[in-house]
């Protein structure tokens, strides 16, 4: 008897259909055969699925058993395939009615017990089933409270195989999980600890960062040891503006792809904020691997990515980020196959000015010898520099400001300017892909960033005295929109693009 159910296998952060077919009642010794290009994950589930069975107190089959995910062309990896060739089997062997199993996309990894395990991309199933219009999606409780996000699909969670199967004959009445209820909706736990009040000084390094935010823009900060610049990325988190349902959506599909959900991270309402070690690899950072997967740059998707030590990273994992910072998501080709992954992030990078960090401090002398200094600045490439919009200087904290005893503003002052801000640039694209002033197209710089004669003049001379090139002077022309933002003017004034213009500083000063 051949019994057929619908399951999904993951290629980067989409899931693709695949169509499990079970065959029983073949005569001869009893057999088990599963084929379809499975990988050794899902070759060897068929002993935790006969286990699951016999410890469920289903009888298993004692005829040949052939089992096919198709299409077999296409590579099946993981362990979400174990529950539904388990519901096959039931199926082909008549434990099962097999016409049910048609109207739900099935995926869970089953324990010897019977009992269900998590599985990575549950919410990439479910945007699957929808766009099939299958009837629902049967998937473990840990998955299915993110996959439940999706409203346009019914989501059942079953933590057994019994269980599943009770509900699919019928003999038990189950309804699917509720969105306003997903435990992935709840409040991210603020950190009273960390708060920009705690900032002392660096009124500009603030204000760079309060703009960046704004617009999504790209920062680089450079000062020496103690100048607080890590100490201020830390702390951008508790400024930055909750992201919408579609943006949180695309957040927790990279994620949930990338199993970090099924460990229990990431579970608030919030935008990413990664912070890697300089040591990380090119594939640590990009993705990749032999079956590829998300990387930091897109686990930062629609969030920050913070480069601490910059030019300690290796030149070639800083290179990657080049494509990214320009396109939006990364493109990934392996033998096993090639994807494409989102990756709009907002870089915030520190470096120090040099090797010992002093250069240029009045009170410490720099040991570094001009060599040492050309080459730990060389380690940043001109093109990456050329993609980062906000550059700003932080100098050392002077004795009297870290002795002052009144606080500055705090991160719900500054996100109170931040979220309206972010707010006049959802409306004004609303029928473009990007949500933010840094993603601007040229037709959309064309259309927003309008400037007048004697704006035009200073950015042409500006243009000719810091030797900017194009792409800097369209950056120019997106932070100018921000600051304008921020200040709620509807055109781009002498102050905005001035502001915005010594941003630049570091194009002339970092390399020469």
């Amino acid at each position: 008897m051949l019994a057929v159910t619908h399951s999904a296998t993951l290629l980067g952060d989409k899931a693709l259909p695949v169509t499990v077919e079970v065959n029983a009642g073949e005569k001869g010794e009893v057999k088990y055969a599963l084929v379809g290009l499975a990988d050794a994950a899902v070759k060897e589930s068929l002993d935790r699925i006969l286990s699951a069975l016999s410890n469920a107190g289903f009888a298993k089959p004692r005829t040949h058993v052939t089992i096919n995910l198709a299409p077999g062309d296409l590579r099946k990896e993981g362990v979400a395939f174990d529950l539904p060739i388990a519901l096959g089997i039931l199926a082909a062997t008549g434990q099962l009615k097999s016409e049910i199993l048609q109207d739900y996309l099935v995926a869970g990894e089953l324990a010897l017990s019977g009992q269900t395990r998590p599985v990575r991309g549950g919410l990439s199933m479910t945007l699957l089933a929808a766009e099939l219009g299958i009837k629902g999606v049967i998937l473990p409780l840990e998955s299915a409270e993110e996959a439940c996000l999706v409203e346009s699909s019914k989501v059942y969670a079953v933590g057994s195989l019994d269980e599943a199967i009770r509900f699919l004959s019928g003999q038990m009445e189950m309804v699917p999980l509720d969105a306003s209820k997903s435990s992935y909706l709840k409040e991210p736990r603020g950190d009273e600890t960390v708060d920009f009040s705690e900032v002392k000084g660096q009124a500009n390094l603030r204000r760079a960062v309060e703009v960046a935010v704004a617009g999504g823009h790209n920062l680089l900060m450079m000062g020496p040891p103690g100048s607080g610049k890590s100490m201020v990325s830390k702390r951008i988190p508790t400024i930055l503006p909750a992201p919408s349902k579609t943006e949180y959506l695309e957040i927790l599909g990279v994620h949930s792809a990338a199993g970090r959900t099924c460990s229990g991270e990431n579970r608030s309402f919030c935008r990413p904020f990664r912070s890697p070690h300089h040591t990380i690899s090119d594939v640590g950072l990009l993705g990749g691997g032999v079956i590829p997967g998300p990387g930091e740059i897109s686990l930062a998707h629609n969030g920050v990515l913070f480069l601490d030590e910059l030019p300690e990273f290796k030149r070639s994992a800083l290179e990657v980020l080049r494509q990214p910072l320009e396109d939006g998501q990364v493109t990934i080709s392996r033998s096993a196959g090639k994807i494409t992954l989102p990756s709009r992030f907002m870089l915030v990078a520190a470096m120090n000015p040099c090797p010992c960090g002093y250069l240029g401090d009045p009170f410490r002398e720099c040991r570094c010898s001009t060599p040492q200094i050309q080459k730990y600045r060389a380690r940043v490439s001109g093109p990456l520099l050329d993609r980062i919009d906000i550059h700003i200087e932080a100098p050392a904290v002077q004795i009297e400001e870290l002795q002052e005893r009144s606080l500055g503003e705090s991160s719900e002052t500054v996100r109170q300017r931040v979220e309206p801000c972010r707010r006049i640039q959802v409306e004004r694209f609303t029928v473009s892909e990007t949500t933010s002033n840094a993603g601007m197209s040229q037709r959309l710089i064309r259309e927003h960033c309008r400037i007048g004669k004697d704006e035009s003049k200073l950015l042409r001379n500006a243009m000719e005295e810091l030797l900017l090139s194009a792409r800097a002077y369209d950056r120019i022309l997106k932070v100018s929109r921000t600051i304008a933002d921020l200040a709620n003017s509807r055109m781009i004034q002498m102050p905005h693009l001035l502001e915005a213009i010594q941003y630049r500083n570091l194009d002339r000063s970092l390399f020469v």
